[in-house]
């Protein structure tokens, strides 16, 4: 079954089984690989995506429910509060084994676009759903507050 679904502003018609999640249309026919697999049940947080600008597990969303949605995926983030979070993950060194780093990005870009000023607590609440298997919590934590305060 044929869909068109827009992605990081371009109509992109993809035809992938009734069911197909997100995830596997991004990776899988689309070649869009920055997306991660992480969990298959929305509890990890490594497929993170912006669906109509909220983050959304892209593993847990059947690409046929969105027909008239905006997807955006770390290849296509960009912005003020994506180039500052950006730019805070390289001045902090964030990443180590780097795996989770693409939903945790979207996750703190959704924070600062609807949030440029968050507490410690604002930032606890908006990434508990995003795991780290390298327990890089603290200076994820860092990067956005280093990154709000160039917004």
């Amino acid at each position: 079954m044929a869909i068109t679904i827009n992605i990081n502003g371009k109509n992109e018609t993809v035809d992938a089984a009734a069911g197909t999640p997100l995830l596997w249309v991004l990776r899988d026919h689309l070649k869009m690989t920055g997306t991660k697999f992480g969990c298959g049940v929305a509890q990890c947080g490594a497929c993170t995506v912006h669906l109509d600008g909220e983050p959304t597990r892209s593993c847990s969303i059947p690409h046929d429910a969105l027909d008239g949605a905006k997807v955006t995926t770390i290849e296509g983030k960009e912005g003020k509060a994506a180039q500052a979070i950006r730019d805070a993950w390289v001045d902090l060194n964030v990443p180590q084994c780097g795996y989770c780093q693409s939903g945790q990005i979207m996750s703190a870009v959704a924070l600062l676009e609807s949030n440029p000023t968050p507490t410690d607590q604002d930032i606890y609440d908006a990434m508990s759903g995003n795991l780290c298997r390298c327990a890089t919590y603290m200076t994820i934590r860092r990067a956005i507050k280093q990154a709000s305060t160039r917004l």
